[in-house]
């Protein structure tokens, strides 16, 4: 078990989301950082699904209530356990009673701590995932806060063999990991982001010079920003002229331009359905840089191929893959 000793900015539990259900306008929500999130889980055993607690900004402190076998990726919050700090992005096994803090975010905005087992809260419509605005899923409904204490389920076959490999090594307050993922895998966060788009299916209902202005001019993610979507602030988009539009699906990363001109991009509790015209779509393979984008930060858009985009994704799928795999044979 753990327990909660200050909530941090904004601390939930997540998952991959919550699938099936938008048809009844229940959104699929889930962790904004994908590959962060699945990373964390196989790093400690887990299936990639398995919730995770999603950090922003500013990181909770946590207590743990029994020797635990954690991992933390995604942006570096500058985590500490009992005031020594630990590394990232490898798996640590955490002594009983140790406090788990979290100083100045150094990049990026969201990080992710995945324990052994997972955290054990019912699951709504499939999945553990906090839909905040609904009070659905997760710890009630809503982000964690002073004083809860949330359990821990059991851990898996690997993951026990991890525990049991660290576990003669614990002198101290945690023993880190003589291991990490492949670089490869790991995003070097900057404030200023190149992110790779596909044109959207109103692209060409824009004027020649918002066409432009999406690729030779730079987006500021405006602090009017949260887990539903960036607002950017920037050149104004505009279409030729007025369009009627009837109100059709969306998907995490589309970049949808209302009346005003600053666009929005739809993140992991984007609405079920939109009815501004779509400008472009976010390549899968950048939507895990989008996630740790915060207010501030400039976004520039890059126009990417269909082909490229999924031989991409399915480079990054590989790499995953082979983390997977290695872990399995380490711990055979």
């Amino acid at each position: 078990m753990i327990t909660i000793i200050k909530p941090g900015l904004l601390t939930s539990i997540q998952d991959l989301g919550r699938y099936g259900f938008q048809k009844y306008g229940v959104i699929a929500s889930g962790v904004m950082d994908q590959i962060a999130h699945r990373v964390a889980n196989l790093l400690v055993g887990n299936k990639e699904s398995e919730s995770t607690i999603e950090m922003t900004l500013i990181g909770p402190t946590i207590q743990f209530h029994e020797n635990t076998l954690i991992a933390i990726t995604g942006g570096d919050l500058s985590p500490v356990i009992n005031g020594k700090a630990i590394g990232t992005w490898k798996p640590i096994f955490v002594k009983k009673g140790s406090v788990l803090s979290f100083g100045k975010c150094q990049a990026g905005c969201r990080a992710y701590l995945a324990a052994a087992g997972g955290f054990s809260v019912p699951f709504i419509m499939g999945s553990k995932s906090t839909y905040l605005r609904a009070e659905i899923g997760g710890n009630e409904g809503r982000a964690l806060k002073k004083h809860d204490a949330i359990h821990i389920g059991n851990p898996s076959s690997i993951a026990l063999k991890m525990i049991h490999f660290y576990q003669p090594q614990l002198f101290s307050d945690f023993v880190s990991g003589r291991w990490a993922v492949d670089a490869s895998l790991i995003p070097i966060y900057q404030k200023r982001k190149s992110i790779r788009v596909l044109k959207g299916r109103h692209y060409h209902l824009f004027t020649k010079q918002s066409q432009q202005k999406l690729y030779e001019e730079g987006f500021e993610v405006s602090s009017q920003s949260d887990r539903m979507g960036y607002r950017l602030t920037g050149p104004a988009l505009a279409l030729e002229k007025p369009e009627e539009m009837i109100s059709e699906a969306v998907a995490f990363g589309t970049i949808q331009v209302p009346p005003g001109g600053d666009p929005i991009i739809l993140l992991a509790d984007k609405q079920t359905t939109g009815g501004y015209p779509k400008i472009a779509q976010i390549a899968s393979v950048d939507l895990p840089f989008l996630a740790q984008a915060k207010p501030g930060d400039t976004l520039h858009f890059t126009e990417i191929t269909h082909e490229e985009a999924q031989r991409l994704i399915l480079e990054k799928e590989k790499v995953l893959q082979e983390l997977k795999v290695g872990i399995k044979h380490k711990f055979a």
